[in-house]
């Protein structure tokens, strides 16, 4: 069975950082994609970055320079590394993982960060 966990949500002052954790399990044949969203409360659910297989990254305007997405291949586990959080960053964040040769996608339950000012 397929699953996808995060973790590394909490409180954290306006300019601070915060660490994500996703770790995706179950997947037979191995994982291509993993990916970062977040959504605000009656909003839907907005992109924030991605990386493939091959370590490839790419990340919304919106937290461009300020996040960064890296992959451990080996434990299928990805880490966003948010840093200069604004309280506009407040949100749930949420993983997505893609697994190779397929287009279905998995996501975790959520982990809510909260910036405050």
């Amino acid at each position: 069975q397929v699953q996808v966990v995060e973790s590394g949500g909490g409180l954290v002052q306006a300019g601070g950082s915060l660490t994500l954790s996703c770790a995706a399990s179950g997947s037979r044949i191995g994982v291509n994609i993993m990916a970062w969203y977040r959504q605000f409360p009656g909003k839907a659910r907005e992109y924030i970055a991605r990386v493939t297989r091959d370590g490839t990254t790419n990340y919304a305007d919106s937290v461009k320079g300020r996040f960064t997405l890296y992959r451990d291949s080996a434990k299928n586990t990805a880490y966003l590394n948010m840093s200069s959080l604004k309280p506009e960053d407040t949100a749930t964040y949420y993983c997505q993982m893609v697994p190779l040769l397929s287009t279905t996608t998995y996501w975790g339950q959520g982990t809510r960060v909260t910036v405050s000012s």
